[in-house]
C-alpha cells in the first residue's frame, strides 16, 4: 500500500514540526509550504490526499487556498489551522468547502481525529454527477432515497458532497419528507459511517431532562441519579448527532447546545470539568427556523452556527414522477412485513395517487397504501373503492401545511375526537384478545375484522 502524502502550510516552523512529526508517526508523509503561491504550485504537481493550511499567510490567508482548491482540485480535502476563539473565520472555511477545523494550540488527538476521518473519505470519482448529465447513474441499490425525478437527482448528488465535508448541516423540509433519511445518508456516505449515528427529538424530551440527557450526568447530581448517565453527545462521540425538530429546543439549552458545539466539549451535570467530544452535528425541523428567530424563539447566533449549510428536502409533490416507484417499494415492504404476498397497484390507483397533493409527503403515502393493503381483499389495490377511497384524493396541500400549521381552527378538536375514538378501539380491541385467550384469528371473528385488518389496527395503535 503506498504511503499517503500530506501537504502542510505553514509560516510558523514549530507547527510544521509538530504537524511533521505527528503525521509521521502515522505512517503519513509530509510536504510542507510558508507561503500561498508555493503551496498552489505544489497542488499543481502532486497528487495530495489531504491539505492541512493554517488561516494567516505571508501572501495570502487560508480561506484563499481553500476557495483555489475547490476551484482546481475539489477532490483533495483541506482542513484549516484558526486562532483559539475564531469560529467564525472557522465556519466561513466550512462554507467554502473545507472538510474541517482545528483550532490553536493545537490539540494532538483531535488533530489525529480529523486526519483520520479525511484520509477515510471515498475516492471523488465515486460522488454522484449533476443532474441532467447524461451519464448520471440510477438510484444505487443501497440508498434509501428513492426516485429519478430531477429533485432527487440533485438532492443525492448534494448528499455526497456534504458526506465530504464536516461542516453542520440543517435539513428543511415539510413533516414526511424524509429528513432523517436524508441525514442517515450523509453519515452513510461520510468517514464516520463506522461510528454512531444518534437521532433526538428534541421535542419530546422534557425540559427539566434535557441538559441530563444531551451532556449527562454524574452520580449524585440531582436527586434520582443514583449513577453516572452518559448522555446523547458521548454516545454519539466519534460519529454524527441529528437534531430532529431542533425548533423545539427551549431558550436556555439553545446557550448551552451553542457552547458544546463552539468548544467541541461538554460538561456532564454534575461535573466538574469538559469533556473533549467529536462530533458532527446534522439538524432539522419542519418549522421555518428563520421566522422563529425574528420572533426571538431561537437565537440568531445558534441558527448560524447549525446552518453553515442548509439542505432542502423536495415534498413529494414536486417529484410526483417517483410516486410510482416509491409505492412499489412500499408494497414490497408490506408484503414481507405482514406475509401478505405481491400487492400491486391498479392503474387506476396508481392515477388517484399521482392527482394526490400529499401534504403529509412519503409518510401518508406509506400510511395510505398500508391502510389499503389491510382493506383490500386480493393482491391488486383499486381505486374509488374501499381500497383506495376517491374522496381525500387529488387535493392540494393547504397553505400553512408546509410548517405543520393547523388547516383550520378544528385542529385541537379534532385531534382529542381521534385521541378518543383511538381509546376506545384500543379497549375492544384489549378485550376481544382477553376473551380469546390472546388468540388474534379469533379476535378479529369477534370484532367482525378479517386477520389482516386487525393486524393493521394493532400495528397503527402500537398494542403489542
Amino acid at each position: 500500500m503506498s504511503i499517503r502524502h500530506v501537504l502542510v502550510v505553514d509560516d510558523e516552523p514549530d507547527i510544521c514540526e509538530l504537524l511533521e512529526i505527528t503525521l509521521a508517526r502515522m505512517g503519513l508523509e509530509a510536504t510542507t509550504a510558508t507561503r500561498l503561491e508555493p503551496a498552489r504550485a505544489l497542488i499543481a504537481e502532486h497528487d495530495f490526499d489531504l491539505c492541512l493550511t493554517d488561516m494567516r499567510l505571508p501572501d495570502g490567508d487560508g480561506l484563499d487556498l481553500v476557495r483555489h482548491i475547490q476551484s482546481e482540485r475539489p477532490e483533495l480535502p483541506v482542513a484549516v489551522i484558526t486562532a483559539h476563539g475564531s469560529v467564525d473565520t472557522a465556519v466561513l472555511a466550512l462554507k467554502l468547502g473545507a472538510f474541517d477545523f482545528v483550532s490553536k494550540p493545537v490539540d494532538l488527538k483531535q488533530l489525529r481525529e480529523l486526519i483520520d476521518a479525511a484520509l477515510r473519505l471515498e475516492p471523488a470519482a465515486s460522488i454522484a454527477e449533476e443532474p441532467g448529465d447524461d451519464a448520471t447513474p440510477a438510484t444505487p441499490d443501497d440508498s434509501p432515497l428513492l426516485g429519478q425525478s430531477e429533485p432527487m437527482q440533485r438532492l443525492r448528488a448534494t448528499i455526497h458532497k456534504l458526506a465530504r465535508s464536516q461542516a453542520p448541516v440543517f435539513i428543511s423540509g415539510e413533516s414526511g419528507s424524509g429528513k432523517e433519511l436524508v441525514a442517515r445518508e450523509i453519515h452513510r456516505l461520510g468517514p464516520r459511517a463506522e461510528r454512531p449515528f444518534v437521532p433526538v427529538n428534541c421535542g419530546a424530551i422534557p425540559g427539566e431532562l434535557m441538559e441530563s440527557e444531551f451532556f449527562g450526568h454524574r452520580k449524585g447530581a440531582f436527586t434520582g441519579a443514583t449513577q453516572d448517565h452518559t448522555g446523547l453527545f458521548q454516545s454519539a462521540d466519534g460519529g454524527t448527532l441529528f437534531l430532529d425538530e431542533v425548533a423545539d429546543l427551549p431558550l436556555p439549552m439553545q446557550v448551552k447546545l451553542l457552547r458544546a458545539i463552539q468548544e467541541r466539549a461538554i460538561k456532564p451535570v454534575g461535573g466538574t470539568r469538559e469533556i473533549p467530544v467529536d462530533v458532527r452535528i446534522l439538524s432539522a425541523t419542519h418549522h421555518d427556523l428563520e421566522k422563529a428567530v425574528r420572533e426571538g424563539r431561537f437565537r440568531q447566533d445558534l441558527y448560524y452556527r447549525l446552518n453553515v449549510i442548509e439542505l432542502k428536502v423536495p415534498p413529494l409533490r414536486e417529484r410526483r414522477g417517483d410516486i410510482e416507484r416509491l409505492a412499489t417499494r412500499i408494497l414490497q415492504r408490506i408484503g414481507e412485513q405482514w406475509q401478505t404476498g405481491d400487492l400491486e397497484l391498479a392503474p387506476d390507483a396508481l392515477a388517484a395517487l399521482q392527482g394526490h397533493g400529499f401534504p403529509g409527503n412519503v409518510r401518508e403515502l406509506e400510511n395510505i397504501l398500508e391502510r389499503a393493503a389491510t382493506l383490500c381483499e386480493g393482491p391488486l389495490i383499486r381505486a374509488g373503492n374501499i381500497d383506495l377511497p376517491a374522496n381525500g384524493l387529488g387535493t392540494e396541500p393547504t397553505p400553512g401545511a408546509e410548517y405543520g400549521e393547523p388547516e383550520n381552527g378544528l385542529d385541537g378538536a379534532e385531534s382529542a375526537l381521534d385521541d378518543q375514538l383511538a381509546a376506545q378501539e384500543r379497549q375492544a380491541i384489549a378485550t376481544a384478545l382477553q376473551q380469546t385467550g390472546g388468540n388474534r384469528t379469533a379476535a378479529a371473528r369477534l370484532l367482525g375484522l378479517s386477520f389482516r385488518q386487525l393486524r393493521y389496527r394493532l400495528k397503527k395503535l402500537g398494542i403489542e
